[in-house]
């Protein structure tokens, strides 16, 4: 069995806790009221800020036994970097506050996903970067689309007319990403790398789920 197939099996369970979660079932069939919306672009901009930083952090200490994973990580920090941008185009073209945006933190989880992802990056081992990228791609890939068109029906607006820029591009972008990423961790056989990325793959779709909690992007609506 593939390394990739055990880490579907042993997280699974993580990522089907996403969909239990109330906040993100009314998202996926029901959509937000704008001013979520708004709330979860404010939470999302952080995250897609962070994420080339936090790759490039595991790049610079893959060792030469990982040099592919070192190599892929080098490749997807050039395709996503400035997709901060995107996510800003969006909150303008809804009617948020873009410098608000740029200007406070996060809401707490997410806040904790990122600290989470730099420590495991910097302290624990590069390749735990892994795991925020499966979950990442797993969560755009199959549920960024219908995300994107749900909450899109629900303000009564045109996907295509802005403010859906970065969910709609990433549902497809990332489909390709995720098949590129099974290739990537077929070829890691050290044992500390692969419970790192479960761990971190663990960790990372807990706290994503934590984001639609109460103490995560609805509670900072203002």
């Amino acid at each position: 069995m593939s390394f990739f197939i055990s880490l579907i099996e042993l997280t699974d369970a993580n990522r089907r806790e996403l969909e239990t979660v109330p906040k993100v079932h009314a998202m996926i069939h029901h959509g937000l009221p704008l001013a979520e919306y708004q709330a979860f672009l404010r939470d999302l901009y952080h995250v897609v800020w962070h994420f080339c930083p936090i790759m490039a952090a595991a790049a610079a200490r893959c060792s030469d036994q990982h040099r592919d994973v070192r190599f892929d990580l080098y490749a997807r920090i050039e395709e996503e970097k400035g997709h901060e941008a995107w996510v800003l185009e969006d909150i303008e073209a809804v009617g948020g506050d873009v410098a608000a945006a740029r200007a406070n933190p996060p809401s707490a989880p997410v806040q904790a996903m990122i600290a989470f992802n730099y420590h495991g990056a910097e302290r624990v081992h590069p390749c735990s970067v892994l795991g925020m990228l499966y979950m990442l791609e797993v969560v755009s890939s199959v549920y960024g689309g219908r995300v994107s068109d749900s909450i899109a029906r629900a303000l009564g607006r045109d996907v295509e007319a802005g403010g859906f820029k970065f969910l709609s591009s990433h549902a497809l972008m990332d489909v390709d990403h995720m098949a590129k990423l099974n290739k990537l961790v077929k070829t890691i056989d050290d044992p500390l790398a692969q419970e790192a990325v479960v761990n971190s793959t663990r960790v990372n779709f807990y706290q994503f789920c934590r984001m639609f909690d109460e103490g995560g992007f609805v509670a900072h609506i203002a």
